[in-house]
């Protein structure tokens, strides 16, 4: 079985809230595709609940691409800790950083239900596992804690 990086990061060493670049991968005619860790949570010691991330997810999937050029996807982690996001060319994490922090200033302060995209049985497959209010309360937590451009050590940007 081939080797997923982030079954070898060491969970317990990284100071969530938090992005990581977790690889560029070079196509054959020079495209880069950059993959992302947008921690929210401490791994193992917290789990966003599944309406408020999935909420989470259907609304930073727009205020991410306002942000940033060339997302291609952001998909949240298995174990609700936070997000994989995936884009087309190079990006610091600082630029990343500002661009998820933003997106979570917009849905504490900005975001009503009527802008949540995808929540109806037409445009989502799970439309009745949704709440905003979880979604700005765990926004409202990971602000407060600040989000950082580097994982082993606090930068907040």
């Amino acid at each position: 079985m081939a080797k997923v990086e982030s079954f070898s990061l060491d969970h317990t060493k990284v100071l969530a809230p938090y992005v990581r670049l977790i690889a560029e991968e070079k196509g054959k005619n020079g495209d880069v595709i950059s993959n992302y860790d947008l921690r929210l949570v401490q791994p193992n010691e917290n789990a966003i609940p599944t309406a408020g991330l999935h909420t989470i997810e259907h609304v930073l999937a727009g205020l991410l691409r306002d942000r940033i050029d060339g997302v291609i996807d952001c998909s949240p982690f298995g174990c609700r800790t936070g997000f994989h996001l995936i884009v087309w060319g190079e990006h610091s994490t600082k630029e990343i950083a500002e661009a998820l922090k933003g997106a979570l200033e917009d849905i504490v302060n900005k975001v009503e239900w009527k802008d949540v995209p995808g929540t109806d049985k037409y445009s989502c497959g799970n439309y009745r596992d949704h709440s905003l209010f979880s979604a700005k309360e765990w926004s409202k937590d990971i602000l407060a804690k600040g989000i950082s451009s580097e994982p082993f050590e606090r930068k907040e940007v």
